[in-house]
């Protein structure tokens, strides 16, 4: 090395540790700011840090200028850009699901995904300080896009994805480009402060070409109404599958219903599985099976929650809002599969009770408890009810049912059944039927079913 000769000792280690330095910091990837519960308590200033990550950069995201688009040599306005949105930070901790989300949508499409990193603002024990903070958010990323607009980006390939606060920056954003701007996912949009307030305050579907929301946890956290041209309620937007159900769970006690709406866009993003969804007025009604058709689609059939739903725009457009509703397991995979159960008995007298339905093929079982209230069978009518299992099976070699009505002290009943009819919502397979079972009271019957006879279903 020349530079060596010339150079004394101490000078030549001065230089390599001044060039090791600019090495580490031009190798510097884009991170979320980690705070501190310390920092919440006293209460943190809102600064906005906007983190880029494209296809080249999946791994190591870069520092993106807020007025400067040269600096950085992979933000091409040409490409799609997604932005997501963190919400409330009430202990100063980066999101745990960021680089997650990020890794699906470049799976996805190459398009620029930004990170908006809020911390500095949504980290404060006061939420109300929080809420305040999202206003002048909204107003920081809404002279960011002007810029990207000048520079030849389109309105139209913003898609902005919001957490919670999240969900609400967006809107804000999007209303002051007069709905212009692509799409806007809300995941468990903010409840407290956004409730009852006019929709110049909050999320509304004006405020993108196409807006949509997922509900998680609208009885704390979570806003309730509709908000989106389509609405997705998760378990009926309340206590999810799996979460804790007592303070003594901690911190996830109170964060895992609303947090759940991100890990099931997550899991629409990488395909393992699809969780279809219906419009109903009520969970209720969804529940009771009253609402198992998607006529009102056409030939694309009942919407997909997630990344997706794009592809039912057009007619979603026309519809105006719709609510749909859904049900999943307790962790990932999520999605159930849809049956409808339809049962005609001939007892005499009417009976109430639950019903669980097995299917058997391939060494693979799928189980199927209907048993959110007791349903009322009575002789020649035809009981409909909506059965959610938890693995989708290609063929149903076996089936196994049990009627039970949850009174231990009462005599034991038999079901007699004249005929059972099972129907899959989402393939077009022919219905499976039995006919002339008996169901005693708390004994599981197994049975190989047969194609329906009537030619008419």
């Amino acid at each position: 090395m020349w530079l060596a000769s010339i150079m004394f000792p101490w000078q030549f280690l001065t230089f390599l540790l001044a060039l090791s330095a600019d090495m580490c910091k031009a190798k510097e990837c884009a991170d979320f700011v980690d705070l501190e519960l310390a920092h919440a308590i006293i209460g943190t200033t809102l600064k906005i840090r906007l983190l880029l990550f494209t296809r080249d950069t999946i791994h190591c995201g870069s520092f993106l200028s807020h007025v400067n688009f040269s600096a950085d040599p992979h933000f091409n306005l040409s490409r799609p850009t997604t932005f997501v949105i963190h919400g409330y930070r009430p202990t100063g901790s980066p999101p745990v699901w960021a680089h997650q989300i990020t890794e699906l949508l470049l799976a996805r499409k190459d398009m620029n995904v930004i990170l908006v990193d809020w911390n500095h603002g949504a980290a404060n024990v006061n939420y109300f300080k929080a809420v305040e903070n999202t206003h002048q958010a909204g107003e920081n990323l809404t002279g960011f896009l002007k810029l990207m607009k000048e520079h030849g980006a389109s309105l139209s390939d913003i898609h902005m994805i919001g957490v919670s606060l999240g969900a609400h920056i967006s809107g804000f954003v999007g209303a002051n480009f007069n709905g212009a701007i692509g799409r806007i996912t809300a995941l468990d949009p903010a409840g407290p402060q956004f409730t009852g307030t006019p929709p110049e305050d909050r999320l509304d579907p004006t405020d993108a070409q196409f807006v949509d929301a997922l509900h998680t946890d609208i009885d704390a956290f979570g806003y309730r109404g509709a908000l989106g041209h389509i609405d997705f309620y998760a378990n009926g937007g309340t206590d999810q599958p799996g979460c804790p159900k007592t303070i003594f769970s901690g911190t996830a006690y109170f964060k895992c219903d609303h947090q759940r709406s991100v890990y099931l866009y997550c899991e629409s993003l990488n395909l393992t599985c699809t969780s279809r969804a219906f419009p109903c007025s009520s969970f209720k009604d969804f529940q009771d099976g009253k609402c198992t058709s998607c006529e009102q689609f056409g030939d694309a059939g009942c919407p997909v929650l997630g990344y997706d739903i794009d592809k039912w725009k057009h007619v979603l457009l026309k519809l105006g809002q719709s609510k749909n509703y859904f049900v999943t397991n307790e962790k990932a995979p999520f999605c159930m599969v849809n049956y409808k159960l339809d049962v005609v008995v001939w007892n005499e007298e009417d009976h109430w009770g639950y019903i669980t339905v097995k299917l058997h093929g391939n060494g693979t079982d799928a189980v199927a408890k209907i048993d959110h209230r007791a349903t009322q069978f009575k002789k020649f009518t035809e009981t409909k009810l909506f059965a959610q299992f938890d693995t989708d099976l290609q063929a149903v070699t076996k089936m196994s049912l049990m009627f039970s009505t949850g009174n231990v002290f009462k005599p034991k009943y038999k079901l007699r059944v004249l005929r059972i009819r099972l129907t899959h919502l989402e393939r077009y397979d022919r219905p499976l039927c039995r006919y002339d079972l008996v169901l005693e009271e708390s004994k599981e019957v197994s049975f190989a079913p047969l194609p329906c006879q009537e030619s008419n279903f």
